[in-house]
């Protein structure tokens, strides 16, 4: 019995070391995410053996000329008439062993800016945090798991 018990064991202990169920851990974060004033949702996707995300809705998806919002910030002028709506806003994020996506970017359509990012689930609550050169110099905002998506209400 105690060869079989060490047999397991030792089988738990290769696959863990291997990496085994990570994958599937970090897939948690898919779905549509409000963002934390609830002004967009952000549908969050696999892109390859990385996650990305997109705008999939605007709480105010028209500008004061009643036109789709588009890129309007962005510091290349040719991306200026991008919809807002499609845009995909964070990418590059890999899934770590603590848990956590790390490595990514996110761009912030409000001032045409990119920042590096990292994201932690804790719960239905998504802790986004952009930052410039090291995370201490960043600003984490909550985003909030969207249960019904706001354009089916």
């Amino acid at each position: 019995m105690k060869k079989v018990c060490a047999f397991i064991w030792s089988i738990m202990v290769i696959l863990a070391w291997m990496g085994v169920g990570h994958g599937a851990g970090g897939d948690v974060i898919l779905g549509n995410w409000l963002t934390d004033e609830g002004k967009a949702e952000v549908e969050i996707y696999k892109c390859g053996d990385e996650y990305c995300g997109k705008i999939v809705w605007l709480k105010e998806p028209k500008n004061d000329e009643g036109k789709d919002k588009t890129d309007i910030n962005n510091p290349d002028p040719e991306k200026r008439s991008r919809n807002i709506i499609g845009l995909n806003i964070v990418w590059g994020f890999k899934y770590d062993k603590y848990g956590k996506w790390v490595k990514g970017n996110i761009y912030d359509p409000d001032n045409g800016k990119t920042y590096s990012c990292k994201m932690a689930l804790e719960s239905d609550k998504l802790n986004v945090r952009g930052y410039v050169g090291i995370s201490l110099l960043g600003r984490t905002t909550i985003w909030k798991k969207a249960e019904k998506s706001p354009k089916q209400i």
